[in-house]
């Protein structure tokens, strides 16, 4: 319940992965430094639960109010080692209904990747609270609109085209989502490999402010 309160708060979750656990640290305070209260970290890229693991021990001291998650996550026992290291929430592409048992038994939220009405609603009667609408680009806003009207209680998480900017956040949020993940397009390669951290704070400022307004 912390971490969805926290979503709702600040619904914007940014969506990462690099090996190098320093660019990942600077990434992260950037997004809490911009407003972000909840970071998935993608489980992409070899020993990234080294990576994680990492990240979860410093983010405990430097962002106390950050609930970090992980995802990419498609098995059971992916989403078990990751809750021992420490996953807040967990997310996926695809929805896989092994998963849903072990996150509610340590009462971690679990996010799975559905693209129709029928795997939402599977997945609400296993206990997810939150979906995720993926690819948010492929489906549109007018899914999310037609799932809310006979199933307003859906809380949907939309990943996959959603851009800092207003006019692509307002039509998903007057659609009617719960908070959107957005990856690549709040972390241009370029200002990574620049270390321009504070690009990043602004853009997540400046997206925040768009959904507050958009929300209002």
């Amino acid at each position: 319940m912390q971490v969805m309160a926290k979503i709702a708060a600040a619904p914007m979750v940014p969506v990462f992965y690099n090996k190098d656990v320093e660019v990942c640290k600077n990434v992260v305070k950037a997004c809490y430094e911009g407003g972000v209260r909840a970071f998935e970290f993608t489980n992409r890229g070899d020993f990234a639960q080294e990576v994680f693991g990492e990240l979860v021990k410093w983010a405990d001291k430097e962002c106390p109010e950050l609930a970090l998650g992980i995802g990419s996550v498609v098995d059971a026992p992916t989403a078990a080692m990751y809750l021992q290291l420490g996953a807040c929430f967990v997310v996926g592409p695809l929805f896989n209904p092994e998963i849903a048992p072990v996150c509610n038994r340590r009462l971690v939220p679990y996010c799975p990747g559905c693209m129709t009405v029928s795997e939402i609603g599977k997945a609400q009667e296993l206990g997810c609270d939150l979906t995720k609408v993926f690819p948010g680009d492929v489906v549109g806003p007018n899914m999310v609109k037609g799932l809310k009207a006979p199933m307003p209680w859906s809380k949907i998480m939309v990943t996959g085209g959603v851009a800092p900017e207003e006019e692509n956040l307002t039509k998903w949020f007057k659609a009617g989502v719960y908070c959107v993940g957005m990856g690549s397009k709040l972390f241009p390669s370029d200002k990574v490999k620049a270390g321009d951290w504070q690009y990043v704070t602004d853009k997540c400022k400046e997206a925040l402010g768009y959904i507050a307004k958009a929300r209002a």
